[in-house]
């Protein structure tokens, strides 16, 4: 297991889905259109407008899909994946591709079921589960033959991590359990079938502890002062310093998994160059190995045999994901499956012999399709399709395009047009519209090419979308990662700024008709909008997006003290009268007189990472000062929103006020806030038609401490 992913993903919201896709790069999506020349008697016409397609409902968008998440068991005979029972989403498991096989093994009547894998002995199906979006996740073992569900980590107030598992011992999975200190994982052997657990080590200030392939403790990352990590490794006498990891290094670098013969370790590294490379390194000397690297984006994912251990194959994904073969043997197999794939895809999983991957595929304008590859035949068959249902819409293509910064980085960008502005399907609008800058979370992580409901949701009611991966987004090396730090609503927002610029320019929408939105950090960048340049965006949805960078750092969960470093290094250090200026300058708090343009806020009640309080402060600010402001804030969600009651409730919402502000298209109410916590605490007679569909008569959500 990957464990330096911890420290990049922590912060990305996780509500808003996107998948890869291979392909090659778009520099510019729009051009100057030569006009067609009419006979000299006859008179010039205007092209006839194209019509828009019909309204996708909320529903189909961000409804349940009819099947997700498939996975195969590692004896390649069963299959399972997440499907609605009851209308909430659940386990099922069957015959590899026989539908007709398939019984629901979980009956969860809450939030449901959002993440599940295999055990190794295809005998249990692990899932887990948090309460009300608290974050402490739980890990569950469901027994195929009995049915028993057994929850593996029964403790009040605890998170588990899945560390390992190793075919060599069946029925027993290594799990880090943070119940003796919220602050720190310790490593426990636990048994399946009882939930019996067996403490392996004590952490006292490790990030992260791994066992090598007899799931013996052998390494541990430890967190430096500086913000850098330190990989250790056990020895008769105790934890030894092995090598270090600096700062500028510690989100691109990390161990991905021993070798064979437990004597080295491979690991993504880019230490001595930019781009994470995947290399392998012999523990007994530190002798490095470089397998795989390439020069423009870090390597991004990497197959590995389960039973040899060796990686054979790997995905650079710069504006599409790109799969290339290590060894010969494999080269051939990894091209038949390239020929296979018109979209994108991710590889989720192999069996233990490796004959059969779990592959999702994926384009821009379609639902998703699970298949599996047969590597030994190179057949690609389709296991499911996600949402059949969109299938029989009319979806926008995605199109990848660079765009420069004023700096001179390049921006790896995704530009959807409505189907009405861009019907030839090449991203060149023949007209300006409306646009919405939509902005990712982290903001350590990416947008990527694929099917996104927030997206098509947008370009289906009438409006251009940009996505910009700015400075700090991961995946394009550590300088442009590191470029970012200190520099949250400095330089991370000029490059949201020049992305608008350049749809302005491209003739794909007008300075005055852009709305910025987005999730955890795009919230973030959405009150930097209104506030640091309030005359730039026509007005902003804030999603679980914090307010003030000081009672942010000062409420970070414990589980992320190991990450505290990195955090105060990108944003601010709390701890110098430098950083605590810093963090009041550049938080939006400080700037809410600003605000000019109407602001919607969707918030959880239980989000232990962007707390209720970070809403909380920025409304009352705003009512202090009369300024509008709509805030929505669900009793029974956390970071972002999982019920797909209450995603529907708030993209209503935001419909209403979208169209209000930039005057987009606008499915009518119905029974959007059928069965949703939705509470609108202040501001709902600025959304036209949404006070008479909401019951307020419950009190307000109390956040957490």
């Amino acid at each position: 297991m990957n464990k330096f992913t911890i420290l990049i993903l922590i912060f990305i919201l996780a509500v808003a889905t996107t998948a890869c896709d291979t392909g090659t790069s778009t520099t510019t999506a729009g051009s100057e259109q030569t006009a067609q020349t009419a006979p000299a008697a006859a008179v010039e016409e205007e092209p006839a407008a194209v019509e828009p397609p019909a309204l996708i409902e909320r529903t189909v968008l961000f409804g349940n899909p009819m099947r997700f998440q498939g996975r195969l068991s590692p004896d390649g005979k069963l299959m399972s994946f997440r499907a609605p029972l009851d209308g909430v989403m659940n386990l099922w498991v069957g015959e590899r591709g026989d539908f007709s096989s398939v019984r629901p093994i979980t009956s969860d009547t809450g939030r449901g079921i959002p993440s599940h894998f295999w055990a190794l002995d295809s005998k249990h199906v692990l899932y887990i589960q948090d309460q009300g979006g608290d974050e402490n996740w739980h890990l569950y073992s469901v027994d195929l033959d009995s049915g028993e569900t057994i929850d593996l980590t029964p403790f009040d107030g605890t998170q588990a991590r899945m560390i390992a598992q190793s075919e060599n011992s069946p029925g027993v999975a290594i799990v880090g359990m943070n119940d003796r200190d919220p602050k720190w994982h310790d490593v426990y052997r636990v048994d399946l079938a009882t939930g019996e657990r067996t403490l392996l080590a004590q952490n006292d200030g490790f990030a992260s502890i791994d066992v090598d392939n007899d799931l013996q403790v052998r390494t541990a990352v430890k967190p430096l002062p500086d913000g850098g990590m330190q990989i250790q490794v056990l020895k008769e006498e105790g934890w030894e310093p092995l090598f270090d990891i600096p700062f500028e290094d510690a989100q691109t670098s990390g161990l991905l998994g021993f070798d064979a013969e437990n004597e080295g370790v491979y690991m993504l590294d880019s230490r001595g160059r930019n781009t994470a490379a995947l290399v392998h390194m012999n523990l007994a000397d530190q002798a490095t190995t470089v397998i795989a690297e390439a020069d423009k984006a870090d390597i991004a994912s990497v197959l590995i045999d389960p039973r040899t251990h060796k990686p054979f194959a790997y995905a650079v994904d710069l504006i599409r994901p790109e799969w290339h073969a290590i060894h010969l043997e494999y080269t051939d197999t990894i091209e038949k499956l390239n020929q296979q794939l018109p979209g994108g895809s991710q590889v989720l999983a192999q069996s233990l012999d490796n004959r059969f991957w779990t592959v999702y595929t994926d384009d821009s304008d379609q639902s998703p399709v699970y298949k599996v590859f047969d590597a030994q035949t190179a057949e690609l068959s389709e296991l499911f399709v996600t949402n059949p249902e969109l299938n029989d819409k009319t979806l926008a293509k995605m199109h990848g395009v660079v765009i420069p910064s004023r700096d001179g980085k390049d921006l790896v960008s995704y530009l959807t047009l409505p189907v009405e502005a861009d019907p030839d399907g090449d991203g060149r609008a023949e007209n300006p519209v409306p646009m919405v800058m939509l902005v990712h979370g982290g903001p350590w992580g990416r947008d990527a090419y694929g099917y996104a409901p927030t997206v098509q949701w947008l370009a289906n009611r009438g409006y251009a979308v940009l996505q910009v991966n700015f400075r700090s987004s991961t995946g394009f090396g550590k300088d442009f990662l590191n470029a970012g730090n200190e520099q949250w609503a400095g330089t991370m927002h000029d490059d949201l700024l020049d992305g608008k610029n350049w749809a302005v320019e491209q003739g794909a929408t007008t300075a005055d008709q852009v709305a910025i939105m987005g999730g955890s950090y795009g919230g973030y960048a959405t009150l930097v909008g209104l506030t640091f340049t309030p005359d730039e965006f026509a007005c902003g949805v804030d999603i679980v997006g914090p307010s003030n960078l000081e009672t942010l750092l000062a409420s970070i969960p414990p589980y992320w003290e190991s990450g505290r470093r990195i955090f105060a290094n990108a944003i601010g250090d709390p701890e110098t009268e430098r950083g605590q200026s810093l963090l009041k300058e550049r938080s939006p708090l400080t700037h809410v007189a600003n605000i000019s343009k109407p602001l919607l806020i969707g918030q959880g009640a239980n989000d232990p990472r962007v707390k209720q309080a970070e809403s909380d402060q920025i409304v009352e600010a705003m009512k202090a000062k009369d300024i509008p402001v709509t805030y929505v804030l669900y009793p029974d969600e956390g970071h972002g929103f999982q019920k797909p009651e209450n995603n529907l409730s708030f993209f209503a919402v935001a419909e209403a006020f979208l169209a209000e502000c930039l005057g987009g298209r606008y499915q009518e109410l119905g029974n959007d806030f059928a069965n949703s916590s939705i509470q609108i605490p202040h501001g709902v007679e600025y959304i036209p038609g949404i006070e008479s569909k909401i019951d307020n008569s419950a009190p307000a959500a109390q956040g957490g401490d």
